[in-house]
């Protein structure tokens, strides 16, 4: 039996560069490989979004509403929050590029939405982080004209 190759999340379905407004994005959660007791950068109950690169890599911005902002206690909004700071390339400390072995794509987001395809492993990243009372009450999210 051949020994088993280090496993990415990094697929075809991992949307690729930086999404235009209104474009499609990956939704992510750490993987227990990510470090979260020792990061610096993403913490716990954060929305996390992003898209893959060349090199195999991912980029992501996230949000964890470290000032405490009321409009952004919902996961969805936190999320919603990262994917505009995005999708505008706004300046800011909340963005990262790691090593794709760190977070699993659990779903997309895009000018219309979150879709979960993983929601399960989102409720998982939510209970870990004491934040299951910030999930959303679907596995689809929509904003805008209803």
């Amino acid at each position: 039996m051949s020994e088993l190759k280090e496993l990415s999340t990094y697929s075809k379905d991992t949307p690729v560069g930086l999404p235009v407004v209104g474009g499609r994005a990956g939704v992510f959660v750490p993987t227990e490989q990510f470090d979260l007791a020792n990061s610096t950068t993403i913490k716990k109950g954060a929305g996390i979004v992003g898209f893959g690169n060349p090199d195999g890599s991912l980029t992501v911005y996230f949000e964890a509403n470290r000032f405490d902002d009321s409009s952004l206690h919902k996961w969805e909004n936190k999320t919603r929050k990262a994917y505009d700071r995005m999708v505008m390339v706004a300046p800011t400390v909340s963005k990262a590029k790691l090593d794709a072995k760190f977070l699993e794509m659990v779903g997309y987001i895009d000018g219309a939405g979150i879709t979960l395809k993983e929601p399960d492993r989102l409720t998982n990243w939510l209970t870990l982080s004491n934040a299951l009372d910030t999930a959303p009450e679907a596995a689809v999210v929509l904003w805008g004209k209803k």
